[in-house]
């Protein structure tokens, strides 16, 4: 096995990692002080491609996932790089790497500060911060405006509401997730589902996301809905363009936890129609 201590980066081999990796995933969040979140690195170790290289001691060296929207879209995620192999190149190998597979994809992410500088001198652009918030949510005494899902019926249309909204097909994606889901809650109208959400469960935090709906106040009844009886603490990403939902969450207990660049590579425009994207599925995946 080649030494990341000694071998230069660009020569180092990337390999795929499968479900059996997951402790050593686990143990590289842990390295780098991120929260063990074991349902959610199964996850993307069953459903989306995680790129690693080994360090000699049989350890992961570094890690990076590429999830992939058909051919249209492909976001990254969860570069880490061991403490002590920092600043070797690790992370623009990897970096490297998933962006000559992506093929003709437009490539996004959700960057650290840390982890910025790198993305800037790769091509990338910062096109908004969205903030993670976590905490109690409060629901009040806001009416019921959603219903649950009923996956049997709606199945088709929401899938075809996530690709007009999200611009790539990621019905596969949604399948696995949807039955992992905590709960699916939808909000429509005459016609048929406007809009739908998801909680799904990391640890004992719940996370909100995806959220699709044709407007905020669309988006505040589904995420009102989900939360209303939750226990424990809940967490949600969302744009900083969208001021007055993350004053909402703010007033209802959600407090911004930390902060991260949404880029995208090449200046090329996203598809899809984003403005109806309140939430991402997982800053992992997008």
């Amino acid at each position: 096995m080649l030494d990341p201590l000694s071998t230069p980066a660009a020569e180092l081999p990337v390999r795929r990692l499968g479900p059996e990796d997951l402790d050593r995933c686990l143990a590289l969040s842990q390295d780098r002080s991120w929260a063990r979140e074991e349902r959610k690195w199964l996850f993307l170790l069953e459903n989306t491609e995680v790129h690693a290289i080994d360090a000699p001691s049989g350890e992961l060296a570094a890690t990076v996932t590429l999830t992939r929207y058909g051919t249209a879209a492909a976001g990254v995620g969860m570069m880490l790089v061991a403490t002590r192999y920092g600043g070797r190149g690790l992370g623009r190998r990897l970096m490297t790497h998933v962006l000559g597979t992506a093929g003709d994809a437009t490539v996004f992410l959700w960057a650290t500060e840390l982890g910025r500088p790198l993305y800037e001198k790769l091509g990338f652009e910062t096109l908004g911060v969205t903030e993670a918030r976590v905490g109690r949510l409060r629901p009040g005494d806001a009416p019921v405006l959603s219903r649950p899902a009923d996956l049997d019926a709606d199945l088709g249309a929401l899938l075809a509401l996530d690709r007009q909204a999200f611009g790539a097909d990621r019905a596969a994606l949604l399948g696995r997730l949807f039955a992992m889901a905590e709960e699916v809650r939808v909000t429509e109208d005459e016609t048929g589902p406007t809009g739908y959400a998801v909680s799904w469960l990391s640890g004992s935090t719940l996370f909100i996301g995806p959220v699709v709906a044709d407007d905020e106040a669309g988006a505040r009844a589904l995420v009102t809905d989900l939360t209303r009886h939750a226990s424990g603490l809940v967490r949600i990403e969302m744009d900083r363009s969208r001021p007055g939902l993350l004053a909402w969450l703010g007033e209802r207990g959600a407090a911004q936890a930390f902060s991260t660049s949404f880029m995208v590579h090449g200046g090329r425009p996203l598809p899809g129609d984003r403005t109806r994207v309140f939430a991402p599925m997982m800053l992992a995946m997008g």
